[in-house]
């Protein structure tokens, strides 16, 4: 079963449901969220409404005049054979590292889910991964929540699409290409936003140490096998793909009559 993170309503509600539209995205922070986010405004037939940012979840649950919600992984799953859904998944090492930078280092403020875990700013790696792996799903910032408990209903991923982000820009045009195959509107190009991190050069120093890499991996091992179960464990913990990069898919998609 899959955990929801911190204490609000919604909190479970990873899944952004058009309502005019077959689709749905599973959006995932630290996953070029906010990217994917932006070129989806295109599909909108109003402006959002004034006062909300487009990379907040909350502009996609009340601020697009009805046009869409969000919804959690049980009900996407549910719509799955009417709907087109994708998301995009990260190195599990990568993205660890990538929410640690920013949220502890670069940030001058930690979120409320992160203060509750007891994470403090600009706290050393090693304990910041000793408090990640002791803290149950239902307490992690969403930023750390495993990108298997996001996508995934019953131990199963929901999307029909799953993209990698070391892959972007290739399996992005396979998605504009998949959902032009649904009947979707087109989706554009991808947009840069909140590009902070040069790159994955630095994992191989957080994970230097083989107990962290083992404790990482232990906290995030569904990721693996789920979504980077073909490539080498201590290549990924460096930031290097071993093999080829494809999307994971469904054999077939939802068409609209």
């Amino acid at each position: 079963m899959v955990a929801s993170p911190g204490k609000g309503e919604d909190a479970g509600d990873h899944f952004i449901l058009f309502t005019r539209l077959p689709l749905i995205y599973a959006r995932v922070p630290k996953v070029a969220n906010s990217s994917v986010k932006a070129a989806l405004t295109r599909l909108l037939e109003q402006p959002p409404e004034e006062g909300f940012r487009t990379t907040a979840d909350v502009l996609w649950r009340k601020g697009t005049h009805g046009e869409t919600t969000m919804i959690d992984a049980a009900a996407a799953l549910e719509r799955r054979s009417s709907h087109f859904c994708f998301s995009f998944v990260r190195n599990p090492f990568d993205r660890l590292v990538s929410a640690y930078n920013n949220k502890l280092i670069e940030n001058d403020h930690l979120s409320t889910a992160m203060q509750r875990m007891g994470l403090e700013r600009k706290m050393p790696f090693r304990r910041f991964l000793e408090v990640v792996a002791a803290t149950a799903d239902a307490d992690l910032d969403v930023h750390l929540l495993p990108q298997s408990s996001i996508l995934c209903s019953g131990g199963v991923p929901v999307p029909g699409f799953i993209g990698q982000m070391e892959a972007m820009a290739e399996h992005w045009q396979l998605l504009r290409r998949r959902m032009r195959q649904a009947g979707l509107p087109a989706l554009g190009k991808l947009p840069s936003k909140n590009v902070r991190r040069g790159g994955d050069t630095d994992l191989s120093d957080h994970f230097r140490d083989d107990t962290l890499m083992d404790l990482a991996h232990q906290r995030y091992r569904d990721d693996v096998r789920l979504f980077y179960g073909d490539h080498d464990l201590r290549l990924l913990a460096r930031g290097q793909l071993s093999g080829d990069s494809r999307p994971l898919e469904r054999l077939s998609h939802p068409v609209p009559v």
